[in-house]
């Protein structure tokens, strides 16, 4: 009985110990497995969605798509006669990862400006940032629109009557005499019906308990203008302070600004630029016609350039970026020059368009002027071996001597 029980328990432990052995393969094959679909991810990734080379310069396409050996496609495409093509890159010639829009282009050329530029901008219909209480005559608080509105909602008709500005619909509100109003949202792109009760205030005028934006203004710079007067600005798009929303535009303008100081940038606080806007018509230098993603554009009359700061220069594709020197092309204490940045590393899969490479400041005079980067330098152009290669996007609030920007082929394409 003792060496039945001695080979059972025998049997048992080698029986565990079998288990075990799966349980630690099955493991290894899962980390294989995880580590190769990582991996692929991170290759297929870093690979741009597209690209733009030069008809002479079809190496171009070689320097994004070779960062790294495991990335192939067909080389043998000629760019002759064709503006716009599509490749497939794979993975060790076998695996395929991304298929890749190719543009040719010409060679373009803009001004860089890195003047300060005042900014004014009315919406598309009134915005809801939030609803909140209505304290009533009956000294009780109240909330009308919760759980009807959203943060972001566009308010385009009150009644079937279009919404234009706040003012406007404040006065119908008032005008409404408590009766239920119907107004139509622009909610993410749908339009959406809603019904509100506005409610007599102790102040004895009605509300409907929501906060609204209709216009917002700041300061910012301007980035490029070419030829035929088109500029770029900013790097990435005018969002509303309270939501985050990308605002939707139904007119801006462009005017003169002038820095009266600079806030230097510390750990934790980015810093900003001060300064005045002078909202006559004579200060005007154009209009605001898009607020996008990658930036501001319109038009400023050749009259208007007179007065701005503008360097002739070449446009520099993704590919001609790399890391290192660069500059900067900003207004410091009333004078627009030149000051020098590191590109500290390039994001060729461009997740966030607006955070294409990161740089680092390194000029002295900057340096001690404001810190760094400051809010209000967004738009500035950086520039490389004598191109205009991108515009200052972001700065890092845990540390304002570095920043992110945007390739100036995404702001002019």
């Amino acid at each position: 009985m003792v060496y039945l029980f001695l080979f059972l328990k025998g049997c048992d432990i080698l029986h565990r110990k079998r288990n075990y052995r799966r349980f630690l393969l099955v493991l290894l094959l899962l980390n294989i497995i995880g580590i190769g679909v990582y991996s692929y991810i991170s290759i297929r990734d870093s690979i741009p969605d597209d690209v733009r080379i030069r008809a002479e310069e079809q190496d171009g396409l070689a320097s994004i798509l070779e960062q790294n050996p495991l990335i192939t496609y067909d080389d043998s495409l000629s760019v002759a006669g064709n503006k716009t093509y599509t490749i497939e890159c794979r993975l060790c010639h076998v695996m395929p990862l991304k298929k890749v829009k190719v543009q040719i282009v010409e060679d373009t050329w803009v001004a860089a400006s890195g003047t300060p530029i005042g900014l004014y901008m009315e919406t598309e219909g009134v915005m809801i940032i939030g609803s909140g209480d209505v304290v009533s005559t009956d000294g009780i608080a109240y909330q009308p629109a919760e759980h009807i509105v959203q943060a972001g909602d566009y308010i385009l008709k009150a009644n079937g009557t279009d919404i234009t500005n706040k003012n406007q619909l404040i006065s119908m509100i008032n005008d409404s005499n408590g009766e239920t109003m119907e107004l139509l949202v622009d909610r993410n792109g749908e339009e959406i019906p809603l019904s509100l009760t506005p409610l007599l205030g102790e102040d004895n005028s009605y509300k409907l308990g929501i906060w609204v934006r209709d216009n917002t203004q700041g300061i910012g710079t301007l980035t490029y203008v070419d030829a035929h007067g088109n500029y770029g600005a900013l790097g990435h798009g005018i969002s509303d302070v309270d939501t985050g929303e990308l605002l939707k535009l139904e007119r801006g303008e462009l005017y003169q600004a002038e820095i009266l100081s600079v806030m230097k940038g510390s750990k934790g606080n980015p810093g900003e630029l001060s300064g005045v806007i002078n909202y006559q018509k004579s200060n005007q230098l154009g209009s605001i016609d898009i607020n996008s993603e990658k930036g501001i554009f319109g038009t400023i009359p050749a009259e208007s350039r007179e007065s701005l700061h503008l360097v002739p220069m070449e446009v520099g594709l993704k590919q001609d970026v790399t890391t290192g020197s660069a500059k900067i092309l900003t207004t410091v204490k009333g004078e627009t020059k030149e000051f020098d940045i590191e590109i500290t590393e390039i994001f060729w899969d461009q997740a966030d368009t607006n955070k294409a490479f990161s740089i680092q400041v390194t000029d002295p005079e900057l340096l001690e002027y404001s810190g760094g980067i400051v809010q209000g330098m967004s738009g500035s152009p950086v520039i490389q071996n004598g191109k205009i290669i991108g515009a200052v996007t972001h700065v890092f609030v845990q540390d304002a001597t570095k920043g992110y920007g945007i390739f100036i082929e995404n702001m002019l394409g």
